[in-house]
């Protein structure tokens, strides 16, 4: 069961890869103003973000996606490297088979090895209880947790969870635990009614996970035998989507984004549109199967060097005057507004 388990990690990333579109881009929906006579020099922009009491020096980081076998150990090492390297915070896979398996723990240790002083973050499915979370921490010297909730993925994944304890494990989690603990969607997007919900239950950071980026519920029905689930390829909100739902709780929650950023552009819209960070997953995951690490570490800079340049273009000298830029929306989003009776 456990070598299934680890099994299947590798199979995720494979498929993660054989599904990545980069060409699926709902961030064309939305579009900034230019500003044609610029305020700061490009030394003077400030890339510093929060969430909650961490800081963090890029606003983009590494997200989930990789641990729980020997293969994806080598994956997270790299990222641990680039990561270091570029002073970036980095996420890893879901440590579930780390738990029930602790002779693979060694590829989820291996982040914090590679980066004793980086800013690292656990992560579980939120059908874990409290201890879990508490061992998914420890393991990593996490400095905050991702709990991550994935009905749809469950449910089109041939042995995944059929019953949810979400409500009751959130409510518990971030009540015991003593680091941030950050909601987040897999890919599937969240409504304003959910984002209320989990205030409700007393969380602070909520990534909205939007559609667009690694698509769980395709690369589940890629694995089901008869592949019948095959509808439910598009099912979700996109990330500008669920960003939109979360408008109108910016000062409630630290709100990060993730799903289908591809470049230091989107996560400038994403940021623009109330997120504090933002998580980048696939295309980082692409680029360490096809890059060598210096490849990579010139990539990040070169988004560094991107995002800052967009930002002084928009006369932003910091992230939250990034944060209070109005973008035009297409009117397909302005309809998406007016039928889901929100204000932008």
């Amino acid at each position: 069961m456990t070598s299934q388990h680890s099994h299947r990690k590798d199979e995720h990333v494979s498929l993660a890869e054989k599904f990545y579109q980069p060409t699926d881009d709902s961030f064309r929906d939305v579009r900034f103003v230019n500003a044609s006579l610029p305020k700061y020099d490009l030394n003077d922009i400030d890339l510093t973000t929060h969430i909650g009491p961490l800081s963090l020096a890029t606003p983009f980081y590494i997200e989930a996606m990789s641990g729980g076998s020997q293969s994806t150990k080598e994956i997270n090492r790299r990222l641990a490297m680039v990561a270091k390297t570029c002073d970036l915070a980095m996420a890893v896979g879901s440590q579930s088979v780390g738990l029930s398996d602790p002779s693979v723990s060694d590829s989820f240790e291996i982040v914090r090895e590679m980066n004793p002083a980086g800013i690292i973050l656990a992560n579980i499915g939120a059908n874990h209880g409290v201890e879990d979370a508490k061992k998914a921490v420890e393991m990593i010297a996490a400095d905050a947790l991702e709990l991550h909730v994935n009905v749809a993925q469950e449910l089109v994944m041939p042995e995944g969870d059929r019953a949810f304890n979400f409500i009751n494990n959130i409510q518990q989690i971030v009540s015991a635990l003593d680091v941030p603990v950050i909601v987040k969607e897999v890919g599937f997007g969240m409504s304003q009614a959910t984002i209320s919900q989990l205030i409700d239950l007393g969380v602070k950071y909520i990534n909205v996970g939007g559609h667009g980026g690694t698509n769980f519920a395709a690369i589940e029905n890629f694995r089901r035998p008869a592949k019948d689930m095959a509808y439910l390829s598009d099912w979700g909100l996109s990330t500008v989507e669920s960003l939109l739902e979360a408008h109108s709780f910016s000062r409630q929650v630290d709100l990060i984004a993730a799903g289908g950023v591809k470049s230091p552009l989107d996560v400038a819209k994403c940021l623009a549109l109330g997120a504090s960070a933002v998580g980048v997953a696939a295309y980082w995951l692409h680029d360490i199967i096809h890059q060598s690490d210096d490849q990579i570490i010139n990539d990040v800079k070169e988004w560094q060097y991107g995002l800052k340049a967009i930002m002084l273009m928009l006369n932003c000298r910091t992230i939250t005057d990034l944060q209070q830029q109005r973008l035009v929306l297409d009117p397909e989003l302005l309809s998406y507004l007016n039928q889901r009776k929100l204000t932008y």
